[in-house]
């Protein structure tokens, strides 16, 4: 059989072979025999499959409470036809547009900060993690693996960008963020706050409802099997140094990054209270469970009650002051960005200009390659809540660009509109997702400004037939949705991929091709951070600490990585959809 011959069988196995090997109950392989037979195909049809999870995926393993992770076999690409059909022999005729990179969600922790709840986890799962020491490890590790791959699994174009979307930080301190820009552009970063010599949180406490990893005391984490490992928390906060992304790189902020814990509103209220001496490390579980009620429901008798166990309500522990660990506006997001020490690979102000730094809008454009546009939006509404929405201003501006760079699109009653200067493809980044822009609290320092929910920009963007991706996070999980339309054109999808500090940790790569036949195909292929999979509990080097930081997240007890991690559709994927105007 011919080669080219070859490529086109395989191309119409793969919508059989890894299409229909999904059981019907949810996405998954229905059987090993039939993930294997999508395996092989997928290999067929890629570049090149190292360094994916195309190749290897980690895999949980023993019978105990607490798992180890070892390599497992890959997950298959699996072919979605859900907005366009996908006609054979497309591999041999695809022509490559576009190959990027996304991060979302790397929640960099000052786990040291007075102001942290950790005592809330058992309510709010996001309050504590065992391994959130690690966080800023476990990002130059996912930067270390970007740098050692030579492109795109499936058109093996070099990657032209990574782009984050957002909660780069945890609690949107100054120094989560230096340690970011620090990760991203290269050099040496210290991820301890406070004493530099020693460690000040809550996982040296002797409570035994933390993880205290560096005694044999018997806390909750090691009765669920959590190890002891000496030297932890020293090592996790020596200095070591980033590697700095190779590629250019570009930032969309989230509602960590300009809020209180992603939460609550920051009105300046709490700033002493960041940079003070007094931590909270428990509460009593009425105190708790009022807290916990008042941070989804009402921010200002959360501030009230903060205040009140800072008082002598709570355990209370001495801390080192630290004036890093002040709070962050969005306009010092945008200015911090365009601080020449942080410009690694590019550009200056990595999507930020002046502009945006005098006006306080953090939202622009960007080329991703010739004839593809990224548009980077600011969904976060900083009334506070975790949910976004946007405000009108940003929704004209939206439409204004989406008109510039169309040949044509579809006015509010169906009829099609010429026009633009431009035909090009428009890919969207946003810290939220269509489903968590429900947030429509008046923006406190635009209060008169109506916010517009995630289904007023969907329909928005299914008016503009160049649009074919929005990419996003927040959610913390894998999923992808097909938004689908009566004129085919007018469909696109919305990729969402899970973050790097709750298990899977997982980044995507993006690729966008033509297939010559009036569809295009994006390729969604998840990739995992550097470190190896085995652990060593003795090993506490750069490359240990990497290690046990994927190790820790899967184990965490207040995490749930089967529902984070996704379906096989939501894995890597082929997305196919109809090219605008055919």
């Amino acid at each position: 059989m011919s080669e080219i011959s070859r490529r086109r069988l395989i191309t119409g196995m793969s919508a059989t072979a890894a299409g229909a090997a999904l059981s019907l109950a949810g996405g998954r392989f229905a059987s090993a025999a039939a993930r294997d037979r999508a395996i092989a195909v997928t290999a067929a049809r890629a570049v090149r499959t190292e360094g994916t999870t195309l190749e290897q995926v980690a895999t949980a393993t023993g019978t105990g409470a607490y798992k180890r992770l070892a390599a497992g076999p890959g997950w298959p690409l699996v072919v979605r036809s859900d907005l366009a059909g996908a006609r054979t022999g497309r591999d041999d005729r695809r022509t490559g547009l576009a190959c990027f990179v996304q991060f979302t969600d790397m929640h960099l922790v000052d786990s040291e900060s007075p102001v942290r709840f950790e005592y809330l986890a058992r309510y709010l799962d996001s309050a504590h993690r065992p391994h959130e020491t690690l966080t800023v490890r476990g990002a130059a590790s996912l930067v270390e693996r970007v740098n050692s791959l030579p492109g795109g699994p499936y058109t093996g174009r070099p990657f032209s960008m990574v782009v984050n979307t957002g909660d780069i930080a945890d609690n949107h301190e100054h120094i989560e963020l230096d340690w970011y820009l620090t990760v991203m552009s290269g050099g040496t970063v210290t991820p301890n706050s406070g004493d530099p010599t020693r460690y000040e949180g809550v996982q040296n406490s002797g409570d035994a409802a933390y993880w205290n990893p560096e005694t044999s005391f018997q806390d909750a984490y090691k009765a669920k099997g959590f190890p002891e490992v000496p030297g932890f928390l020293t090592d996790a906060g020596r200095p070591f140094t980033a590697p700095g992304l190779r590629v250019p790189w570009y930032s969309t902020i989230g509602n960590h990054d300009d809020s209180i814990e992603g939460t609550l509103p920051d009105l300046g209220l709490l700033g002493s209270l960041y940079t003070g001496d007094r931590k909270v490390e428990g509460c009593d579980d009425a105190d708790a469970a009022k807290l916990a009620d008042a941070l989804r429901h009402d921010p200002a008798a959360a501030a009230v009650l903060l205040t009140e166990l800072l008082a002598g309500g709570g355990v209370v522990r001495q801390v080192t002051p630290d004036p890093r660990r002040q709070p962050f506006t969005p306009t010092e997001f945008a200015q911090a960005h365009l601080d020449p020490a942080y410009t690694g690979a590019g550009p200056t102000g990595h999507g930020f200009t002046s502009d945006a730094v005098s006006s306080g809008r953090l939202y622009y454009t960007f080329p991703i390659s010739d004839g593809v546009l990224g548009v980077s939006l600011d969904t976060t509404n900083r009334a506070g809540w975790a949910d976004g929405s946007i405000g009108t201003a940003q929704l004209d501006w939206l439409e204004n660009v989406l008109q510039s760079h169309s040949s044509h699109w579809y006015d509010t009653d169906g009829h099609v509109v010429r026009g633009g200067h431009g035909n090009q493809l428009i890919v969207l980044f946003s810290h939220h997702t269509s489903g968590t822009m429900g947030n429509l609290l008046p923006d406190p320092y635009h209060p008169f400004e109506q916010r517009h929910d995630g289904n007023t920009l969907v329909t928005l963007l299914q008016r503009y037939p160049n649009v074919v991706a929005w990419v996003n996070g927040h959610t913390h999980t894998n999923q992808i949705i097909a938004h689908a339309h009566a004129v085919p054109e007018r469909a696109f999808w919305e990729v969402n991929t899970a973050s790097h500090v709750d298990y899977p940790q997982h980044a995507r790569i993006i690729e966008i091709t033509d297939n010559g036949d009036g569809t295009l195909s994006l390729f969604t292929t998840l990739i995992e951070s550097a470190a190896q999979y085995t652990t060593d509990f003795h090993d506490t080097s750069d490359a240990g600490l990497a290690s046990l930081y994927r190790e820790l997240s899967y184990n965490d007890p207040y995490a749930t990585p089967a529902q984070k991690t996704g379906t096989a559709a939501d894995h890597n994927t082929e997305l196919l959809l109809a090219r605008p105007g055919s």
